[in-house]
C-alpha cells in the first residue's frame, strides 16, 4: 500500500500545520495556560505583548449585546504593562483587538470578506458568551490607540473604544 502523504514535501506539510495553529481561534492551550506560551516580543505602533509578571494595573473591561464596552475610554502611562480582564456579558461571542483606528478598519474589513477567518494575537480577547478572557499588553508608545470588536457589524454598531497613552513627560 503506497503512502498518499509520501508526495507532501516536509516544507509544505510544515506550512500547513503552521497555516492551522496561525488560524487557531479562542480556546486554545495557550489561552487557558498563559505560563505555557512564550511572549511574543513583536513591536506593534500601539506596543507589544506584555509580561504578566511585570503587569502594573489590570483594568477590568466589560462588553455586552448592546455593542458597547465599558469602560470605552481608557488612559495609560507610557511604559505600564497592563492586564485586562475581557468579560462578556452578552448572550453572542464578542472579542477586544487593540490597534490603531486604520489598523482595525482594515482587519474589521478583511473580517467581512473571510467571515470564517480565525486567528489568535497577544492583542485579541475573544470572549465567549458568560466568560471572561485576559490579555497583557506593554503599552510603550505614547499617542491615542482603540479597541474593538471585528465581528462583522459589531464595529460599525458602535463597539469600539479609547486608549490614550501619555507619554512619560505627561
Amino acid at each position: 500500500m503506497k503512502r498518499q502523504f509520501a508526495a507532501i514535501p516536509m516544507a509544505g506539510l510544515a506550512l500547513l500545520l503552521a497555516a492551522g495553529a496561525a488560524l487557531a481561534h479562542g480556546d486554545g492551550a495557550a489561552a487557558k495556560h498563559p505560563a505555557a506560551r512564550v511572549i511574543d516580543k513583536e513591536q506593534h505602533s500601539f506596543g507589544r505583548e506584555g509580561d504578566p509578571k511585570a503587569v502594573v494595573r489590570t483594568i477590568r473591561v466589560d462588553m455586552g449585546d448592546n455593542m458597547r464596552y465599558s469602560p470605552a475610554s481608557l488612559e495609560i502611562r507610557q511604559g505600564d504593562t497592563v492586564k485586562f480582564v475581557v468579560t462578556n456579558k452578552g448572550k453572542i461571542m464578542h472579542e477586544m483587538v487593540l490597534g490603531t483606528m486604520a489598523q482595525l478598519k482594515a482587519h474589521g474589513e478583511l473580517m467581512k470578506k473571510h467571515p470564517g477567518m480565525e486567528h489568535e494575537d497577544p492583542y485579541m480577547a475573544h470572549v465567549a458568551p458568560g466568560k471572561t478572557e485576559q490579555m497583557v499588553w506593554q503599552f510603550n508608545q505614547a499617542g491615542t490607540f482603540h479597541f474593538g470588536c471585528l465581528l462583522p457589524g459589531h464595529f460599525e454598531s458602535g463597539m469600539v473604544g479609547t486608549i490614550i497613552v501619555k507619554g512619560r513627560q505627561s
